[in-house]
């Protein structure tokens, strides 16, 4: 074996190894996310639960400011409850898969709108050639609760419309999820899908802004990609690519 040979082989085992280590770092970062979140949110039930009770304890005599305040703490605990939350899901996106089953993507993408039960304006369509995949119909699920969720939050309006449609096939099914609420300027295209991310005050829009982060590492964890096209004033497009083999219906 000349030295090039070699040369090549040790670059190669190094490159190896340092894949390897990355895999075992993130899979440990993972866990510690996931056992941290899990383990702080029983002292935070423990604070609202003692306000509570303070609160009663006290009766007429808390006056009106101290109510405010504690109701402030309240809130306060149900946000971090809710970021803690949001860190839990985000860990399980990279470390749970479940077995491939037939989906109906249609009837999952209409389901996942019925439980956020939005209000009675807002409008859903799918558009046609929905596909029955086989793959993870939970991380699906996922992927269309929080790309829903997000065009009813922040639209700023009851009466939303919202299109699903699917592309072209290829060995990756292309999804895209539309809306014609406040849009996204193109500055922001990068930053929504950072953890804790949001645009607007968590005082006006209720949510940990961990929904998109989630989305990209289901989606990118399957082999797929993740994207959004919009403007200010003009609604928001958000693209996914996910894997599935096709199946027809009996």
């Amino acid at each position: 074996m000349d030295d090039s040979q070699k040369t090549k082989d040790e670059l190669l085992a190094e490159v190896q190894g340092l894949r390897k280590a990355l895999r075992q770092n993130s899979a440990d970062l993972d866990q510690f996310t996931y056992v941290a979140s899990h383990d702080l949110r029983a002292p935070l039930r423990g604070i609202s639960n003692l306000s509570q009770w303070l609160e009663e304890d006290l009766g007429p005599q808390a006056g009106p400011g101290a109510r405010k305040h504690l109701e402030l703490l309240r809130g306060r605990v149900q946000r971090m409850d809710a970021m803690l939350e949001g860190l839990l899901e985000f860990s399980r996106a990279g470390r749970v898969h479940h077995t491939p089953e037939p989906v109906e993507v249609d009837r999952l993408i209409h389901d996942a709108m019925a439980r956020l039960a939005p209000g009675a304006s807002a409008r859903l369509e799918t558009g046609p050639g929905m596909p029955v995949l086989v793959t993870d119909r939970v991380a699906l699920e996922q992927v269309f609760l929080h790309l829903l969720s997000n065009a009813l939050k922040h639209a700023g309006r009851e009466d939303v419309r919202i299109r699903v449609e699917v592309g072209a096939r290829s060995a990756l099914h292309h999804f895209s999820v539309a809306d014609d609420g406040q849009g996204i300027a193109p500055r922001y295209h990068e930053k929504i899908w950072s953890p804790f991310q949001t645009l607007v005050s968590r005082d006006k829009v209720e949510g940990a802004g961990m929904g998109l982060s989630v989305v990209k590492k289901l989606v990118e964890g399957r082999g797929g990609q993740a994207w959004v096209e919009s403007a200010e004033g003009v609604g928001a497009t958000f693209h996914f690519t996910w894997p599935g083999s096709e199946e027809r219906l009996t």
